[in-house]
């Protein structure tokens, strides 16, 4: 091979031209180039070199291998492989050059000093790759994953569009829900005041309040900015608060200690029925005769879903005064049938102290 370097080292009965024709015949582009001379010309190339780069070997011995870059070529890429071969270091990296009828390639490349037996470089061996096809490939999946990330981006735009119209169509249902609860808990509670007192007064003043609780309800739904869930702590202090607004706090008093627990928005009209039964029938029947008291309210997060319990230290169920016409208890027992839990009344000793549990499977913390 004309121009093949000599001196190196060769396997024993290996000659230089034995190995010139295993480099001349291998499929990888080689390129050696003789640092020794100026400018670092180029003393040998083989065949895939000479395809690769459509230069016949007499345009290419003697010139220095930037003649292959051009217009687009990375000047980063370019000084980094000088700084290395300045400092006879090797050298691996992507360049983009330029073909002889100027074709640009990615040409992928290892550069390695070829030293004497002192150290001194006497070569410098290139194998080279084109790499086009792998980086148009990484192109056209960079294109197809920005094509995907819009739709993604459009997609999600439009759910939240979407979520957000729904969001302000609940919260204008719950709105408008309160309002009409409101106005037909005040009609009831004008028709009750005109009613003489007896039970007919009672039942409309008591479904009053219920509905005020619903009212209630739905006004803390209106207020949350999650339409699907809300906040069980709040939720429960904002009807105690109404509860407790007519209360004489010298003689009786709620307390409240309530898990702050994120439950479905489904379960807030129940327990907001429930609750207000039990703690205003608590507040009505378990402190006669000026009786001090207090009514206390837990909630709390078990293994089953959550632990409600409502307890007085009043008179107690059966020291109570009977309520033939009444139908609380009935109701609360409805309430928890709806609510899939389980109901417990016991002594307190004193008083009345009432547990519910209620399974928790759609709600979370």
């Amino acid at each position: 091979m004309t121009g093949f370097p000599n001196g190196a080292t060769l396997p024993s009965g290996m000659t230089v031209d034995v190995f010139a024709a295993a480099f001349e015949a291998s499929p990888t582009p080689m390129v050696v180039t003789d640092p020794r001379r100026d400018d670092n010309p180029v003393v040998w190339v083989n065949g895939a070199f000479l395809a690769l780069t459509g230069y016949a070997r007499e345009e290419i011995y003697g010139r220095n291998c930037r003649m292959l870059q051009g217009p687009r070529t990375d000047p980063t890429v370019s000084r980094a492989m000088r700084e290395a071969l300045a400092a006879e270091r090797p050298f691996e990296g992507e360049v983009f050059n330029y073909r002889k009828d100027g074709t640009p390639f990615w040409n992928g490349m290892t550069i390695t000093p070829v030293r004497d037996q002192t150290g001194a470089v006497l070569f410098f061996f290139s194998a080279q790759a084109d790499m086009t096809d792998k980086h148009r490939l990484e192109v056209a999946m960079r294109d197809a994953n920005d094509a995907l990330e819009r739709l993604v981006g459009e997609r999600t735009a439009d759910l939240r569009s979407a979520l957000e119209e729904k969001t302000a169509l609940l919260h204008e249902v719950d709105h408008r829900v309160k309002n009409n609860l409101q106005v037909i808990s005040s009609l009831m509670l004008l028709k009750a005041r005109r009613t003489p007192v007896g039970e007919a007064r009672d039942a409309l003043q008591g479904m009053a309040d219920r509905i005020g609780a619903l009212s209630t309800a739905h006004r803390m739904l209106y207020s949350e900015g999650d339409v699907s869930r809300f906040d069980f702590r709040e939720f429960t202090a904002d009807l105690i608060a109404d509860l407790a607004a007519g209360l004489d706090g010298d003689r009786t008093r709620i307390e409240t200690e309530v898990e702050a627990l994120a439950l479905s928005a489904a379960m807030a009209a129940p327990l907001a029925l429930l609750i207000h039964e039990l703690a205003t029938n608590a507040l009505r029947h378990a402190f006669p005769e000026e009786r001090h008291g207090r009514v206390a309210i837990e909630a709390h997060r078990c293994e089953d879903g959550m632990r409600l319990v409502i307890e007085d230290d009043g008179v107690g169920v059966e020291a109570a005064t009977p309520n033939p016409s009444g139908f609380g208890r009935t109701l609360v027992e409805m309430v928890v049938r709806q609510l899939r839990g389980r109901l417990e009344w016991s002594d307190a000793g004193p008083g009345t102290r009432i547990a519910i549990t209620i399974p928790l499977a759609e709600a979370a913390l």
